[in-house]
């Protein structure tokens, strides 16, 4: 990845001129929580002494746990791109590359944790036990969500950017007034954090001491806008003008980001109030279906994540680990044996799920009926009839 320099910068520009924003290196970028290294080597720094107590105690079988919740979320992934691309979905949005932030921190939270989350937190969504069918639902349109958040913790999708973190300071306030010691998490990404709902929140949050984490994946793309564009500093260092902590954490290490999200948590039911997460990863993928990255980014800059791809760094680090290989082998096997079956239920599922309701649209706009509303239901049959003619006369 070239990166352009900006220390022979003259005082003066041109009328006209463009100023061009270099994409910051990976070694260049800031100091952070690193468990397990890119090669999936385990590091133990005094950065990291504050953080190591909360995975001091993981088993293999919860590394192994961990391993799993990250492959059956990417093919889950996988599979709804792929069932995007055949029709059977209107729009997705991938977390290919986000595996370990998302398994991470969602396997952090206990049961009676309550979660935030964006249009994106797949993985988050498997931790608390949401079927991943019910993901689907809302991208073919045939329902609003599919799921009673109620049920898991785990509240609907938000498509608007950035108002989650609202909803989640109001639940933490709420909860803190009830005296429970449970706490609140918000998921949303880099582009948001130029949302004012985010910075919002964050005041809300601090003032009234509110237990909730603030749990940025910066994946250094807004759709087309680099985190240069976000802003001057890294983006966990705003979490200080608030007035409460921000880390960043590796998010391509999912040891490192349960670790951290585990302090977090912990702060927030002990009564020390909000912190901001920022976990450090990369899109791999398009925004959502209806995007190409190929447009705005280069084939190096990924190539570049890809080798600290965090499935792959998990799993090397359980292959120099282990004392039983051919154990670890036989689960490898057994995993692949189960990702297949997933990918089948999810396309069995979707492909049974009955079209949109083209009218369901107009529903529930008002709670009483609407002229103007009316008039737009009605121009819509007569598009949808003129169709009706067409095939018709055939």
């Amino acid at each position: 990845m070239t990166v352009e320099s900006t220390a022979a910068r003259k005082p003066r520009r041109s009328a006209g001129t463009k100023r061009t924003s270099a994409r910051k290196s990976p070694s260049t970028e800031p100091a952070l929580v690193q468990l397990l290294t890119p090669e999936g080597k385990r590091v133990r720094t005094a950065q990291n002494a504050e953080y190591e107590p909360y995975v001091e105690a993981v088993t293999p079988e919860e590394l192994r746990g961990l391993y799993r919740d990250m492959v059956l979320t990417r093919r889950f992934d996988a599979e709804a791109t792929s069932l995007q691309r055949q029709g059977e979905l209107g729009l997705w949005a991938s977390l290919l590359g986000q595996e370990a932030a998302q398994i991470g921190s969602g396997r952090a939270l206990r049961d009676d944790d309550y979660v935030f989350p964006t249009y994106r937190e797949h993985g988050v969504a498997w931790c608390r036990g949401v079927d991943p069918t019910n993901l689907l639902g809302m991208f073919r349109g045939v329902n609003n969500g599919g799921w009673d958040p109620n049920g898991n913790n785990f509240h609907l999708y938000t498509i608007v950017i950035g108002s989650q973190t609202l909803h989640a300071t109001g639940y933490a306030m709420g909860i803190a007034k009830d005296g429970a010691d449970s706490a609140v998490i918000a998921y949303f990404g880099d582009g948001a954090s130029s949302q004012g709902d985010v910075a919002e929140s964050f005041t809300f949050s601090a003032v009234y001491n509110a237990p909730v984490v603030f749990f940025c994946q910066n994946n250094q793309w807004a759709i087309s806008e680099p985190t240069e564009k976000q802003t001057r500093v890294p983006l966990y260092q705003r979490a200080q003008g608030f007035g409460f902590p921000g880390v960043r954490v590796d998010g391509n290490d999912v040891l490192a980001c349960l670790a951290v999200t585990r302090w977090a948590l912990e702060r927030a039911r002990r009564g020390e109030g909000p912190t901001l997460v920022e976990a450090f990863t990369y899109r791999m993928g398009a925004h959502t279906t209806s995007d190409d990255p190929t447009r705005y980014r280069h084939d190096d800059e990924r190539a570049a994540w890809e080798a600290k791809d965090p499935i792959a760094r998990l799993r090397s680090y359980l292959e120099s680990e282990t004392d039983t290989p051919q154990e670890l082998e036989g689960f490898f096997a057994e995993l692949e044996t189960e990702s297949e079956a997933l990918g089948r239920r999810v396309r069995e599922v979707v492909r049974a799920m009955p079209d949109p309701d083209h009218f369901a649209i107009f529903e529930n706009v008002y709670a009483d009926g609407h002229a103007l509303v009316d008039e737009e239901r009605a121009q819509f049959a007569a598009y949808q009839a003129s169709f009706a003619d067409v095939e018709g006369g055939k």
